[in-house]
């Protein structure tokens, strides 16, 4: 360990809270950002101050899950948790600059106070990051460089504690009254809080926006050939237009679970494959194979929602074999769902009834684009499926956040 006189541990603490500092500023300004109702690129990387990207997939799913933000019912996408993160840094980068003047000078209760509070932010990781690992099944590399930081400051942390215990004979320690501590805790807190505070005070107002996405010419499609999809307390009509091979989709429905909304949807599935095999307002297949599998779940039956999220779940695979031929993604349809399915994938009949989806979806002039979400015969702004969900119905269907 360091001597008493060692200026390593305040040294760490700076070079942790500072990258703390920048790894939760990128998180926050990211978040921001998207409070212009757009589509932005993210911070996703271990380097500090590298610039942010669109290939960042797991940071979006990181930004646009639960976990994410707190309040999300009273903001239109939450306060960020990150918030909280920044303010806390900011602090413990003062503390440390506090240590480092003192140097060996430093008082016990300082560098005992010091070492307490370090491992409150290491906590807060490990919280999150199980939460990353079992929940979100993905890691996002902003959040990782937070999760660093927490432990380096940690570490500094428990250095600077133990060296409270040892004295430098030529330089005695300066002393503080014992009330100072709690002082110094009640500034951790309230720095921490004022982030968020800003930021709530300062957000946009988004109530206007919601209503502003447009209508329902049809409310019903031709012989009422909707896919039902099976929830267990269905309270609010919900038409949505999906693409089994879409990635947002799948996050779509994955965030529509993870926050317990969907059981509480009266579901509509009209199937809008992105594949021009099958749709003729797409000149390139954005996703091959998609034709087949929408198929496939519109032979689903009672089993329709199991088909789908099949899909989700083997999303990769099937995308991997729509684009190795039609024959690969039968194949696959066929070992999981077995004869009769892909007979009913290969009827005249399936062809027919997901020709009507698609006529539908043009005769509502539904943008060519997955997901699209109808509450009733509104449409849900696309940026309001995501970061403003729970806000959005919040507002328009509140009965099903319940």
């Amino acid at each position: 360990m360091p001597g008493p006189k060692s200026k390593l541990p305040a040294i760490l603490s700076l070079v942790a809270a500072l990258l703390g500092l920048l790894f939760a500023s990128n998180s926050t300004l990211d978040y921001a950002k998207h409070l212009d109702r757009r589509l932005h690129d993210v911070h996703c990387s271990f380097i500090p101050g590298a610039p942010a990207t669109s290939e960042a997939e797991a940071c979006r799913v990181a930004m646009y899950s639960p976990y994410s933000a707190l309040f999300k019912e009273q903001y239109w996408g939450g306060i960020p948790i990150s918030l909280f993160a920044l303010g806390a840094f900011a602090f413990y980068s003062a503390f440390a600059v506090y240590l480092l003047v003192y140097g060996s000078r430093a008082p016990k209760r300082a560098l005992r106070f010091f070492g307490a509070v370090s491992l409150v932010p290491l906590l807060v990781s490990l919280v999150m990051f199980t939460i990353s690992v079992t929940k979100l099944g993905t890691v996002c590399k902003t959040c990782a460089g937070i999760y660093i930081s927490s432990i380096l400051l940690a570490v500094a942390g428990v250095m600077a504690f133990l060296s409270s215990k040892e004295e430098a004979p030529d330089e005695p320690r300066a002393t503080v009254g014992p009330a100072l501590p709690l002082i110094w805790l009640a500034a951790l807190a309230t720095i921490a809080l004022m982030p968020a505070l800003v930021y709530a005070a300062s957000m946009p107002d988004e109530r206007p926006y919601l209503t502003k996405c447009g209508e329902l010419k049809q409310a019903k499609i031709k012989n009422d050939e909707f896919v039902k999809v099976t929830t267990s307390r269905p309270i609010q009509p919900t038409l949505l237009f999906e693409d089994p091979l879409c990635p947002t989709c799948k996050a779509f429905h994955e965030r529509l679970v993870a926050e317990n909304i969907i059981e509480k949807l009266d579901i509509d599935l009209a199937l809008f494959p992105l594949d021009n095999e099958c749709n003729w307002m797409l000149d390139q297949a954005l996703h091959p194979g998609a034709c087949i599998v929408s198929k496939a779940v519109l032979c689903g039956g009672v089993q329709a929602r199991a088909v789908l999220e099949w899909a989700y779940d083997e999303q990769e695979f099937l995308a991997r074999a729509g684009k190795q031929g039609p024959n690969v993604l039968r194949a696959a349809i066929k070992q999981r769902w077995g004869d009769v399915m892909l007979k009913c994938v290969d009827d005249r009949k399936t062809e027919t009834r997901l020709n009507n989806h698609l006529h539908y979806a043009s005769d509502n002039n539904i943008p060519v684009s997955t997901p699209q979400m109808y509450l009733g015969t509104r449409r849900v702004c696309d940026e309001d499926t995501d970061l403003g969900l729970r806000f959005t119905l919040g507002q328009l269907a509140k009965e099903v956040l319940k």
